[in-house]
């Protein structure tokens, strides 16, 4: 059971980086539990706001929901006491209410709710399913807004409303416009979080509209340079952002912008040249090449001294 109330966890994930662990593999693409264990046990060791299992970094979209609650609760019982796990929930209404029962009984502390799959809906349909949803579970939930489930300003305050475990907003769009409606009319009802590939890119401005924190991938394999950077943005050190943006993230999402998918490939490439390999990813997704692991190699030797 949960030791954080929807309450609690929003102020909790709030108030520090957060990041979602990839998904270990072996090379027949099988859970890697031992593994992932480890890794999430490494990444608890920081002082971090929570950790997301199963999330997008960690290839939700190509796991059997067998799988998601094994890794949920791999996640869960290798993280200690006081650090948040978020599960994720998705897909259709039905699918999405089952995956917050799962993640109850995996002993998650919160629920990140993923656009539904495929299809397209408006702002009342989507308010319904994010409301079937909360009312499905005890836990706190994060609304992520993107792809084919952007949520406008008001629809987000109807929420708010009639959902008092809905605890925060991630976005995964970019509009300032709306970020800037939705803090303006909530205040600290929600938690705001940044939520667009490699989130760093956006972290310093991001902040003047209230989100406090965001989703760090870097952090799987560069966990003291991403809470480095995550406390220049905090403290709005304007030019030690701007240098480790050009030392390290902005080659860095250069590379990741190569082929469609490589948000997550990019990740596991990162820990394989750490020397912490997670194993391949699952199709459709693709791994880097050979020589793309050696551009990143260099990048991260250059900031980590390796």
């Amino acid at each position: 059971m949960t030791s954080f109330s929807p309450a609690e966890l929003g102020r909790r994930i709030g108030s520090g980086l957060l990041s979602f662990p990839v998904t270990h593999f072996r090379d027949d693409l099988s859970f890697d539990e031992e593994a992932y264990r480890e890794h999430v046990a490494r990444l608890s060791k920081y002082d971090v706001g929570g950790l997301f299992a199963a999330g997008g970094t960690g290839e939700f979209f190509s796991l059997t929901p067998t799988e998601v609650e094994r890794v949920v609760s791999a996640a869960a019982d290798s993280a200690p006491d006081g650090t948040p796990i978020l599960a994720p929930a998705g897909y259709g209404t039905a699918t999405a209410t089952e995956f917050a029962a799962a993640a109850e009984r995996a002993g998650a502390d919160g629920l990140l709710l993923f656009p539904p799959y495929l299809t397209d809906a408006c702002q009342d349909g989507l308010a319904e399913h994010v409301e079937a949803v909360c009312r499905a579970t005890s836990l706190g939930v994060v609304l992520y807004s993107r792809a084919n489930a952007v949520y406008r300003a008001d629809t987000v305050a109807r929420l708010a409303e009639s959902c008092p475990n809905l605890i925060g907003y991630k976005d995964g769009v970019g509009d300032i416009d709306t970020v800037t409606r939705i803090h303006a009319r909530l205040g600290d009802r929600l938690t705001y979080i940044g939520g667009l590939p490699t989130a760093e890119t956006y972290a310093l401005p991001y902040l003047q509209l209230g989100v406090t924190t965001y989703s760090s991938a870097i952090f799987n394999f560069l966990p003291e340079f991403a809470l480095a950077f995550y406390a220049a943005v905090r403290e709005q050190r304007q030019a030690d952002v701007t240098a480790m943006l050009s030392d390290f993230v902005l080659p860095y999402t250069a590379l990741r912008d190569r082929r469609a998918g490589y948000a997550v490939s990019i990740v596991k490439a990162g820990l394989t040249v750490t020397g912490r390999s997670a194993g391949p990813v699952r199709p459709p997704l693709t791994d880097l090449t050979a020589r793309e692991r050696d551009e990143l190699a260099a990048l991260v030797a250059g900031v980590s001294g390796a």
